[in-house]
C-alpha cells in the first residue's frame, strides 16, 4: 500500500505505509499461532488487558452490560475472555465522553479483561431509512431521540478511543447480501479507503499524551456481500493496510449457511494468516465449528443471550425449550454434568417456573447457562486443536447436538 491519510486537515496529510507499520511493529509478535490442524488454528493474542486464547467467543454486552442481569463478576466465573460492546449505542447513551470521564469502559463497567468495540457501522447502516452515505462518512438520526449525528472513520476512532477498548473495529459499510454487484463494488472500495483513514486516525490518537489506552488495537473488516471474487480482492487490498487483526463482516444477514461457509472458505486464505481472523456476528455452535475449520478464531453473536432470555437453551444434545410442558416436573438440571450456576443448583422445573412467572432470575440463569455452554465449547475446541483431534471433536459435537432433545 502506498500512503495512508491522517485526518485533521484538508487535504489529508499522508503517512507512508512503512511508518504506519512501524507504529504497530509489536503486532507482529503479539499474535502467536500455537498449533494448526488443516486451516484451523489454535493461537493467542497478547493485549494490554491480558492474553486472549483463541478460538474465542466474545460475549456481547451491547451497552456495556450483558442483557439478562448478568454482571461482570458473573462473566469472570463462567470463563468469559472478551466482552464486545457497541460504539454506536454507547455514543448515543450515555455518551463516549462520559465514559472517558469515568476512566474508560473497563473502569466504567468494572471489567479488567479485554473488550472489543465494534465501529458502529453495522448499526448505522441498519438504519436504512434514517441515514445518508457520503465519502466523508454517514449522516443519520439517532434511533433514541431523532437527533442528527455524523459518523465517519475519524469520528468512530475518536469515540472508540474515548471508550478505551482493547480492540477497535474499523468503520465500514455493511452492504446487504442482496445488494447488486455494482453497488457492492463501490461500497467495498469506500470501506477500504475508510480503513486507511481509521488506521491513520487511531495512530494519531494512540500518540496523544492524554489517551486512556495508547495501545488500542485496530481490526480491519472485509466486505463484499456474497460475491466471492469481490471478497477476495477486498481482502487483498485491506491486507496491505497494517492492522492487528482482520474481520469478515456482512455475513449471517440473510444468506444460506452454505453461502456463508463458501464465502469464508474463499476469503480467509487471502487475509493475513499471522493475524487473528474474526467472523462478525456468527453464530450457532455448528456455525462456529464450521468456521473454525476454515481458519476463523474470533467470534461473537447475540444468540446465546437472546435465546436464553426466551428459555431456549443449548445442550450437547441439542436445544431445549423450557416452556415446553414436559419440563414442568423435571427435577434434573438443564444439562447433566454442566458446571454453570443454573445447572449446579437448580432444576429444569424451577427455572421453567421462573420463566413462566416472568421472574428475572429465570432469564438470568438461562443466559448464564448459554454463555457457559459457548465458553466451554470454545475451550473444548482449543483443547482439541492442541491435541490434533479437532476433526474428531467437531464430528462428535455435531452428531451429539443432533441426537435430539430439541423440542
Amino acid at each position: 500500500m502506498g500512503q495512508i491519510p491522517v485526518s485533521g486537515e484538508q487535504p489529508y496529510h499522508y503517512l507512508t505505509a512503512e511508518s504506519a507499520a512501524e507504529n504497530i511493529r509489536k503486532a507482529e509478535i503479539m499474535y502467536q499461532i500455537i498449533r494448526t490442524e488443516g486451516r484451523a488454528k489454535r493461537a493467542q493474542l497478547e493485549t494490554v488487558h491480558g492474553t486472549i486464547q483463541t478460538p474465542v467467543f466474545m460475549n456481547v454486552g451491547t451497552v456495556a452490560a450483558i442483557k439478562g442481569a448478568v454482571s461482570t463478576e458473573d462473566l469472570e466465573k463462567i470463563g468469559t475472555q472478551v466482552v464486545l460492546s457497541n460504539t454506536y449505542h454507547l455514543h448515543v447513551r450515555p455518551g463516549d465522553k462520559i465514559v472517558r470521564q469515568m476512566g474508560g469502559l473497563h473502569r466504567f463497567m468494572s471489567w479488567e479483561r479485554p473488550i472489543l468495540t465494534d465501529s458502529g457501522g453495522f448499526q448505522v447502516f441498519s438504519l436504512a431509512s434514517l441515514r445518508r452515505i457520503k465519502e466523508e462518512g454517514v449522516y443519520f438520526h439517532s434511533h433514541i431521540d431523532g437527533r442528527k449525528i455524523f459518523m465517519g472513520p475519524e469520528e468512530s476512532m475518536q469515540i472508540q478511543s474515548n471508550l478505551a477498548s482493547t480492540i477497535a473495529m474499523a468503520f465500514d459499510e455493511c452492504p446487504s447480501s442482496m445488494a447488486d454487484r455494482k453497488y457492492v463494488e463501490e461500497s467495498v472500495s469506500r470501506t477500504a479507503r475508510w480503513l486507511e483513514r481509521c488506521r491513520a486516525e487511531l495512530d494519531r490518537l494512540n500518540g496523544l499524551d492524554d489517551t486512556i489506552n495508547p495501545k488500542q488495537l485496530l481490526f480491519g473488516i472485509n466486505q463484499g456481500a456474497v460475491y466471492a471474487d469481490i471478497r477476495i480482492e477486498h481482502a487483498k487490498r485491506i491486507s496491505d493496510i497494517p492492522c492487528e487483526g482482520y474481520a469478515i463482516g456482512g455475513l449471517a444477514v440473510g444468506e444460506s449457511h452454505e453461502e456463508m461457509y463458501h464465502i469464508i472458505e474463499e476469503t480467509v486464505p487471502y487475509l493475513p494468516q499471522d493475524k487473528p481472523t474474526y467472523l462478525m456476528g456468527v453464530g450457532t455452535p455448528a456455525n462456529i465449528l464450521e468456521a473454525v475449520e476454515r481458519g476463523v478464531d474470533f467470534f461473537d453473536c447475540v444468540y446465546p443471550t437472546r435465546n436464553g432470555r426466551h428459555g431456549h437453551l443449548y445442550t450437547n444434545r441439542g436445544k431445549i425449550n423450557l416452556f415446553n410442558a414436559r419440563y414442568e416436573t423435571d427435577a434434573g438440571p438443564i444439562e447433566e454434568g454442566c458446571g454453570c450456576p443454573a445447572c449446579t443448583r437448580y432444576s429444569r422445573a424451577y427455572v421453567r417456573h421462573l420463566l413462566k412467572a416472568k421472574e428475572m432470575l429465570g432469564m438470568r440463569l438461562c443466559v448464564l447457562h448459554n454463555l457457559y455452554f459457548y465458553n466451554t465449547m470454545m475451550k473444548e475446541i482449543r483443547d482439541a486443536l492442541e491435541t490434533g483431534t479437532f476433526a474428531a471433536y467437531k464430528k462428535q459435537k455435531l452428531e451429539g447436538m443432533q441426537t435430539g432433545e430439541e423440542c
